[in-house]
């Protein structure tokens, strides 16, 4: 299709003329056709009254059509994936493989959430039975579920073009709550936005849905971004970027006359702890899974292992083989040059930072903004008297931590602030006697991994993508997996209702056949 470098605004195209412009091929800092088009302020009140008007139909929607609308969003997804395979490359580097797993992915959340609204039981029914004859009171009848909690304006991310972006994590679960969708893209894969955008926007209408299900807006984050979170008729945030950006959002949302949740997924260092027996059961072994893991994607993922603790006498094996694979890795261009200047400024503290070795850095290959991997090492001392040390570098570089006391351990990672993910590497014996240490973790993480490496996030019901603040403005949500529609509804409560009012999910006979709570 020949992109037109517009927003999407429910059934329409945008008509503006200011240029935001265009996507850059970061490999190259070659500009790439069309110049994109910041939506007015008209179109973006549109978006938002469309949106408005859609959730009066849309969040009584069955789940079984809703169900169907996330299966064709896929659908669609699915018949553009060579489009997508000739652009998104350009846009951030990423190779085909990638965009073709990230699609993968992408399609399978939709249909994940799609599986989870035909099931039905996801929305908590609840029926507590009048007991007119109770004494000394008479026992009214209460029943109550989760309802959609309004229009959701979205934030694709600049790290995940299709899973956490147009018709990612964020926008599949809060359709599938029933809550319209704003999302506001990323001008570093504008053309991957709009292929998938509409992709979406024809799976509203071959479903016969309101225009105002979804919207695509083009713009600055201080100017459409802002925007959208302060229109009162936005009832939540989805976010996943930088901890400066997130907390922006989070302050503006706070700010509001009603204040709504920003569920944003900010920063994170991602410890790992290797216990010295399994040091040195499979050292090696643990030092080509690290270094795979830090070098994932050229290290631009939210759960890249940033931190490696060990034992200051098992430490040379792991150290060693780590940065032998560091030196000899390939370096690739990041995503945009904003990442790549901010990586290349925290490998420089790293390096003039006192007590902080580097141990291996590879080459740079040519091209533009290049990220080389590195490897650097310390000891727990010069760790616990630097909070610089714990500072997220959002690229492929990790800092070994030695240390000689298992309180000394214990007391670092009690000084983390809140991680999406948390792991250690031990023996079964090992690990049999570190509840003290799985306790602190568990305090800090929101995901905690056992002999295994952080990078790789599953797309199921039981996953957990999200962890105390910073690493997540709400510790108790996750935008990954089928819990991540909780974060868009509401518990409603009807007392005393008559059957023809009831949501069929809580009407008497169970007429969907969903489970619920029955007393």
């Amino acid at each position: 299709m020949k992109l037109q470098g517009t927003s999407i605004i429910g059934s329409n195209r945008g008509q503006g003329s200011e240029a935001m412009g265009q996507s850059i091929n970061p490999a190259t800092n070659q500009t790439i056709d069309p110049s994109y088009i910041t939506a007015t302020e008209a179109e973006m009140q549109q978006a938002v009254s469309l949106a408005a008007e859609a959730f009066k139909t849309y969040r009584h929607t069955s789940g079984a059509d809703k169900a169907v609308f996330l299966r064709t969003i896929a659908d669609n997804i699915e018949a553009v994936i060579e489009e997508l395979v000739a652009r998104m490359p350009l846009e951030t580097g990423l190779p085909e493989m990638r965009v073709r797993g990230e699609a993968g992915r992408t399609c399978g959340q939709l249909r994940l959430f799609a599986g989870l609204l035909e099931e039905g039981s996801w929305v908590d029914a609840r029926i507590d039975f009048a007991q007119p004859e109770r004494q000394p009171l008479p026992k009214v009848d209460t029943r109550s579920m989760l309802r959609a909690l309004g229009p959701v304006a979205v934030f694709a991310a600049s790290n995940f073009p299709l899973a956490f972006s147009t018709a990612g994590g964020d926008t599949a679960s809060a359709l599938a709550a029933g809550c319209p969708v704003i999302v506001k893209a990323h001008s570093s894969h504008s053309g991957t936005a709009e292929i998938v955008g509409l992709a979406v926007q024809q799976a509203v209408a071959s479903c016969g849905l309101p225009e105002g299900v979804f919207s695509l807006l083009y713009g600055g984050g201080r100017t459409i971004g802002q925007a959208l979170v302060q229109h009162p008729v936005i009832k939540a945030v989805g976010f996943t970027g930088s901890y400066a950006g997130g907390r922006a959002l989070m302050d503006l949302a706070a700010a509001r006359a009603e204040p709504i949740p920003v569920y944003a997924e900010m920063s994170a260092i991602n410890p790992v702890v290797i216990l010295p027996g399994a040091a040195a059961e499979r050292g090696a072994q643990i030092a080509q899974g690290l270094h795979g893991s830090m070098t994932l994607g050229v290290g631009q993922f939210c759960t890249n292992p940033g931190l490696i603790f060990i034992h200051e006498d098992h430490a040379e094996v792991l150290a060693t083989e780590t940065a032998k694979l560091v030196a000899t890795s390939a370096s690739s261009a990041m995503l945009n040059s904003g990442i790549c200047d901010a990586y290349c400024s925290g490998l420089d503290a790293l390096e003039s930072h006192a007590g902080v070795v580097r141990l291996a850095k590879a080459d740079a290959g040519d091209g533009a903004n290049q990220a080389v991997a590195a490897l650097f090492q310390t000891d727990i001392k010069t760790f616990l008297s630097s909070e610089a040390l714990t500072d997220e570098v959002f690229g492929p570089a990790s800092i070994i931590v030695t240390y000689n006391d298992e309180a000394d351990l214990l007391t670092a990672m009690q000084s983390l602030e809140g991680q999406l993910t948390a792991s250690v590497h031990g023996t079964d014996a090992e690990l049999a006697t570190q509840g003290e240490l799985v306790s602190v973790m568990e305090d800090r993480a929101g995901r905690l991994v056992f002999n295994g490496f952080p990078t790789g996030v599953e797309v199921c019901s039981s996953m957990v993508h999200g962890g105390p603040f910073p690493a997540t403005s709400d510790g108790r949500s996750t935008s990954v997996g089928s819990m991540a529609i909780y974060r868009f509804t509401r518990a409603v409560c009807w007392q005393d209702c008559p059957q023809a009012l009831l949501p069929d999910e809580l009407k008497d006979g169970n007429p969907l056949a969903i489970k619920r709570s029955e007393v």
